[in-house]
């Protein structure tokens, strides 16, 4: 009978021990294994600290591959400095992980770096025809001037559809796009050989996630494929270093949420009240209840969403 107990909570002991081998780097930055280092679990995520996304950097044999570039010239600053702490190997690849200004509007910084910035075709072009105004109002997302200081929108060099894979080094790193999903360019990063996944906005874990931009059954496939990769390591868009179980709460949630604004919506119901409701009935996240209200306003109250 003990035995039986142990072998049932032996898979919980092992994905503890995987998670305990990050170690913090003074500079903030994460050490996932010996040749990834992540932005993780970043508390009080607001305007200031691009609202508390991830990015990372791949450490290979001559160079290094970054991945995302945070919200602003200031912030992408930042982050070359906390690299600049661990390596000063070249960078010789951007890869955009999907359009959403906190991931991308730092992408100026490291275009100068004789990088090649490379992204999904629909991320691209969805920079292309959104990037300036988005810029040009960031003051309705609580970003001011001075926090926006020196920041350009600044496109990808080289896109993809499907699959592209890179051997910088020979380090295996392939960027796979399943379907449209959090956004219609949202792709994963997956290095085989390290097991490890940069899953971008596909993943957001302890933090409630944007939905508006969202095709729900790419999403859901997506994350299917997601739970299928062979990975110890999983680094979401925003949130703790996470596990498949993470994985399934994600895919869970989207479609309670679904589920629940539809039928709320349905109603003559004021969008205050829907919120409450839904912040009532949705799984508590740490961080991220201010997405609530904008996933109802965006996603059901604008009828153009329903096209998802």
């Amino acid at each position: 009978m003990k035995m039986k107990r142990f072998l049932w909570a032996l898979p919980a002991v092992c994905c503890f021990l995987v998670l305990a081998q990050a170690a913090y780097a003074g500079n903030g930055l994460t050490r996932i294994t010996d040749h990834v280092y992540a932005y993780v679990d970043v508390k009080e995520a607001g305007p200031a600290n691009s609202f508390g996304a991830n990015a990372g950097i791949i450490i290979c044999p001559d160079s290094i591959v970054v991945i995302d570039t945070l919200i602003s010239a200031r912030e992408a600053q930042r982050f070359l400095r906390d690299i600049r702490e661990i390596t000063d190997k070249p960078i010789s690849y951007v890869i955009n992980t999907h359009a959403h200004l906190d991931h991308v509007f730092g992408n100026g910084v490291f275009a100068g770096k004789n990088a090649t910035l490379i992204a999904h075709a629909d991320c691209r072009d969805e920079m292309a025809r959104k990037g300036a105004d988005t810029l040009a109002q960031a003051g309705k997302y609580g970003l001011t001037p001075e926090e926006m200081a020196g920041t350009a929108i600044v496109l990808p060099d080289l896109t993809f559809t499907g699959r592209l894979q890179l051997y910088p080094g020979g380090l295996e790193v392939q960027l796979i796009h399943v379907a449209p999903s959090h956004s219609p360019g949202s792709i994963l990063v997956y290095l085989p050989g390290e097991k490890v996944v940069f899953t971008g906005d596909i993943l957001f874990t302890a933090f409630h996630p944007y939905m508006g931009d969202g095709d729900l059954a790419g999403w859901q496939q997506t994350l299917d494929f997601l739970a299928g990769l062979e990975a110890d390591y999983i680094i979401p868009g925003h949130g703790p270093l996470s596990t498949k179980q993470d994985v399934a709460d994600m895919k869970g949630y989207i479609t309670l949420f679904d589920r629940m604004a539809r039928a709320l919506t349905a109603g003559k119901i004021p969008p205050a009240e829907i919120a409450a409701e839904m912040t009532r009935i949705l799984p508590a996240r740490a961080q991220g209840q201010w997405l609530i209200p904008a996933n109802i306003e965006t996603r059901y109250l604008n009828k153009e969403a329903d096209r998802h």
